[in-house]
């Protein structure tokens, strides 16, 4: 008897680890809008991979891609604060709808370019505004801002915008978001909101004439099928804000909050990289499906920013200068420390 009892120490020891593992698994839900073709997927699997292989399973990861939980931004946000589902993704203007301050960061022409838009998001920026908005959201945690379609430009089916003038009267699809609006009434269009999964159908019966995304998305949705023109004037960088459940977060172990903060890290790099890449292979089927692709000379990229120019003021009367003061100052500081680097090779 004794002899049994011994070997069932080890059983009873063994049975009670396997269901604490068990019991100890946490699940993280990915719930956006994007197509299963996209940076923001490709983002999702390097996430899932890095996490669920470095949790030794223990943390699992499971991807809910094209609306499947929710077909508008703010019934992602709402998911994700219900912990319905954990992370979620934003673009600036999704993210102003419930945070109308941090549309500045959709100001025409704001960021220079990739380097200078990379070293911003990785500054002090971020953390000032993760803070800002759990004190109104507390459930809801900024983790990381990649990129989601690379730069928002110009894109048309009947007519190619050249400069600014040749926007005068068509319709072009926005978000909701105010500033995009105003951005499309400033150069003389008609700003006309559609929700992401309606834009196919939109632009296929004339509903809109043109919309303001990167090659990616558009190529990705098949909206190339009826976008004839684009117009590479790279007004906006298309920031992905990724959330995640501040509840879910405050649960883990140290242990676990290092495993998933660097998995948001390695998704943050995969996103930014892979509409560089991605948009190679873009913009060729674009031009096999028919499609005209027109870059701005520098004199009439200058003329879409001096056309714009007055979105700085039409913020300022909305939200108020900290928050543009903020970015303004943090810009100014990527493009010197750029330039610096540029001026000694």
């Amino acid at each position: 008897m004794r002899v049994l009892k011994i070997l069932l120490i080890p059983l009873f020891c063994l049975l009670a680890f396997s269901y604490t593992s068990i019991a100890a698994q946490k699940s993280i839900k990915i719930a956006f809008m994007g197509a299963q073709t996209d940076e923001d997927m490709h983002g999702s699997l390097v996430f899932k991979d890095y996490i669920e292989a470095t949790s030794n399973g223990n943390i699992k990861v499971d991807i809910f891609h094209s609306a499947q939980l929710c077909s508008k931004f703010v019934e992602c946000i709402q998911g994700v604060q219900a912990n319905t589902f954990q992370v979620t993704i934003s673009t600036i203007g999704g993210f102003g709808l419930i945070f109308p301050p941090a549309q500045v960061l959709d100001l025409p022409y704001i960021l220079r370019d990739d380097r200078v838009a990379e070293c911003f998001f990785d500054g002090p920026f971020l953390p000032s505004l993760r803070n800002a908005v759990m004190e109104k959201f507390p459930k809801l945690r900024l983790m990381m801002v990649g990129n989601t379609g690379g730069w928002r430009n110009f894109m048309t089916t009947k007519t190619q915008i050249k400069e600014p003038s040749d926007i005068k009267g068509q319709k072009i699809r926005t978000i909701p978001a105010d500033i995009q609006k105003e951005m499309v009434k400033m150069l003389g269009g008609n700003p006309t909101p559609i929700s992401w999964p309606e834009v196919y159908t939109a632009l296929a019966t004339g509903v809109v004439e043109g919309t303001k995304n990167g090659i990616t998305d558009i190529v990705s949705m098949k909206f190339h099928e009826h976008l004839r023109y684009a117009t590479l004037d790279g007004h906006a960088y298309m920031a992905a804000f990724w959330w995640l459940n501040n509840d879910f977060w405050n649960g883990l172990s140290h242990e676990e909050k290092v495993i998933v903060n660097d998995g948001f890290y390695h998704m943050m790099w995969e996103t930014r990289q892979s509409p560089k890449s991605g948009a190679i292979a873009a913009y060729e089927e674009f031009k096999k499906a028919g499609g005209t692709i027109y870059k701005p000379t520098p004199t009439q990229k200058q003329m879409f920013v001096d056309s714009t120019k007055g979105m700085y003021k039409w913020y300022e009367e909305q939200y108020g200068r900290e928050w543009l003061d903020k970015v303004l100052a943090e810009t100014k500081v990527c493009e010197a420390k750029i330039d610096a680097a540029s001026a000694n090779l």
